[in-house]
């Protein structure tokens, strides 16, 4: 493939790179915070004021990204990174920290946060043929994964050791921080090496675009509100509710989730790979729809299993499919818009799945308080998952990406602008 083959392995080391300082950062950046003296109220505000920015960050640069240059958009994301964590270690300051926290790249969850992904996939389809897009976009998944899993591990063990080597646990933690300030670093050079061949290839600059959209805008909208409710409907089972779920029923000791959930982890990070062959099998739209909809009806029968062990089979089972829609349904993003429109189409369809899930996890925390309402949020949860597999099996059953047809949102009956 040439230079292609080169700018692949620099979206790969990105990927990684970056989830590796995600996941390094997320397991002690609460306690940094709050051995700086802050309150427990106030460490919670900087989180949530961290996701906030990201997103804002996130839809503005990636909407300007296909015009202005994609690794110009990347480059700034990573100087974000470098001054988010240059701040935070060097400064006990309220509001500078808010400030940081605000308009810098920061991952409290551990989660792909900020411009990246939605201009790396758009980069990645620039320079994959139709035919690999999906299988790439499996690997890619899996190499952050892999990563996050890798950096939060390693950041445990570097706390552990500074301590025990007689570094005051503070400073051990900032040593985290400063880190996560030098990959951002790293990635800036990362992202100078890549070629003109990942940017946004010549179109019309006259067409009018709103949120860096034009041909392809009702469609990439109405994916997004679809994706919103995945989002929303997912985000009532996120790992540590479903963890808070299992020890109050079952009482399971901390040592045992950590297994059960590196295993479930593991399975939904290897079944994107088996979700490539089966897309290139039966299409992109019918493998996001017939592996999410078993993966959901296995999520709206575990609270109605009798034991801890068939409670942990349904899980691994559901674990071993429900994640095949996620490199299928950023290949399909990808491939059924304009080239010009790609970046802002994960960007905006990126950002409308953080706003669909914001709300979620306080609404089911609330109904697993009630010891008679604990099982609710599953059926919620997989009920609106598949409402949501039933939308877009409906709505965009007939829009093929390239490999499947010629067809793609800008052609499609019904899909022009304005329409």
């Amino acid at each position: 493939m040439g230079r292609p083959r080169a700018d692949l392995l620099l979206l790969f080391s990105s990927r990684a790179l970056r989830l590796f300082g995600y996941g390094f950062l997320s397991v002690n950046l609460a306690l940094y915070l709050s051995g700086l003296g802050l309150a427990t109220g106030t460490v919670g505000g900087l989180l949530s004021l961290a996701l906030l920015g990201d997103v804002v960050l996130s839809l503005l640069l990636t909407t300007s990204a296909d015009r202005m240059g994609r690794r110009r958009m990347l480059r700034i994301g990573a100087l974000l990174m470098v001054f988010a964590g240059v701040v935070l270690a060097s400064t006990t300051t309220p509001w500078l920290i808010g400030a940081a926290a605000l308009v810098g790249v920061l991952s409290p969850s551990g989660n792909e946060v900020g411009p990246f992904l939605s201009i790396e996939q758009a980069a990645l389809t620039q320079i994959t043929p139709d035919r690999l897009r999906t299988r790439l976009f499996a690997w890619y998944n899996l190499a952050g994964s892999l990563a996050t899993a890798l950096g939060a591990l390693l950041s445990g063990l570097m706390i552990s050791g500074l301590v025990a080597a007689s570094a005051d646990r503070q400073g051990a933690y900032r040593s985290t921080i400063v880190v996560y300030a030098l990959i951002g670093v790293c990635l800036e050079l990362i992202f100078w090496l890549l070629s003109p061949s990942v940017e946004t290839p010549p179109s019309d600059a006259a067409a009018p675009r709103r949120l860096g959209l034009h041909r392809s805008r009702p469609a990439v909208l109405r994916l997004s509100g679809l994706f919103a409710l995945d989002a929303f409907a997912g985000a009532f089972l996120i790992q540590s509710l479903l963890a808070y779920w299992m020890t109050t029923r079952f009482s399971v000791p901390p040592a045992t989730l950590g297994g059960i959930f590196f295993a479930a982890n593991l399975l939904a990070g290897f079944s994107g790979l088996i979700a490539g062959r089966l897309a290139q099998r039966f299409g992109l739209i019918n493998t996001m729809v017939f592996t999410h909809l078993p993966s959901n009806i296995l999520l709206m029968l575990v609270p109605l299993m009798p034991s801890l062990s068939t409670t942990v089979a349904t899980l691994l089972l559901r674990f071993s499919i429900s994640q095949m829609d996620v490199p299928t349904r950023q290949s399909y993003t990808m491939a059924v818009v304009a080239p010009d429109e790609r970046a802002a189409a994960a960007g905006v369809t990126n950002t409308a799945r953080s706003l669909g899930a914001l709300v979620s996890p306080a609404l089911s925390a609330q109904l697993m308080a009630v010891p008679g309402l604990a099982a609710v949020p599953f059926f919620v949860s997989g009920g609106l998952k598949i409402v949501y597999d039933v939308l877009i099996y409906r709505g965009f059953r007939g829009v093929k990406p390239p490999e499947e047809t010629s067809q793609t949102f800008s052609e499609a009956p019904g899909f022009q602008q304005g329409r």
